[in-house]
């Protein structure tokens, strides 16, 4: 059997590419007005964590932990956003439950800007184990530091909600990555 690999079903699925400019993002957040990339000036980079949702149990102890260390970030000149297509009264409801006082929630993602971010996206599979439905389609997992600039410095998506970059160790990284001026890497897009 021939290996083909490109999947007619996948074709839209977009690869971000280090270095290179990422696509817009726009969304509103719960208490911090409207969050649009384009207008961010951290120091260093915006840390974009796109999550599956209200429905997502391991979501909600992922942003827990990325809401306990967004001061860890702060001080390396790294501002921090969390991002879903719940509507707000669910988006408010995960700002809830994982006590977000530092952490920005945004909410209202369209599942194209989501494809557009190389974003997986899921159907539906009624209730999940924590009795919350989940929505007819949403996006998967995806965790993104982008420069000033807009451009991508490092990606990460997931087609499943769990083994997801660990926020401790990406702190960790940052120190090393100031200290040494450490590149992005993946930025080749030549032949092989």
């Amino acid at each position: 059997m021939e290996f083909n690999p490109v999947n007619p079903l996948q074709r839209n699925q977009t690869v971000l590419i280090p270095r290179q400019t990422t696509p817009e993002l726009d969304v509103d957040t719960l208490s911090h007005g409207r969050f649009s990339l384009a207008g961010e000036k951290p120091e260093r980079f915006t840390l974009v964590t796109f999550y599956r949702g209200l429905h997502c149990p391991i979501c909600a102890n992922y942003l827990k932990e990325l809401e306990r260390l967004t001061p860890e970030f702060e001080t390396r000149g790294v501002k921090t956003i969390a991002i879903s297509s719940d509507g707000q009264e669910r988006a408010q409801a995960m700002a809830d439950k994982i006590g977000a006082s530092n952490l920005r929630v945004g909410y209202g993602l369209t599942l194209s800007r989501a494809r557009d971010w190389g974003l997986y996206i899921s159907t539906s599979r009624g209730k999940t184990s924590i009795g919350i439905e989940e929505p007819e389609l949403f996006s998967e997992p995806g965790v993104f530091l982008v420069r000033p600039d807009q451009t991508l410095y490092y990606g990460s998506v997931q087609t499943m909600p769990f083994v997801r970059p660990n926020f401790a160790e990406l702190v960790q990284a940052l120190d090393f990555v100031i200290a040494k001026d450490y590149p992005a890497r993946g930025e080749y897009t030549g032949a092989v």
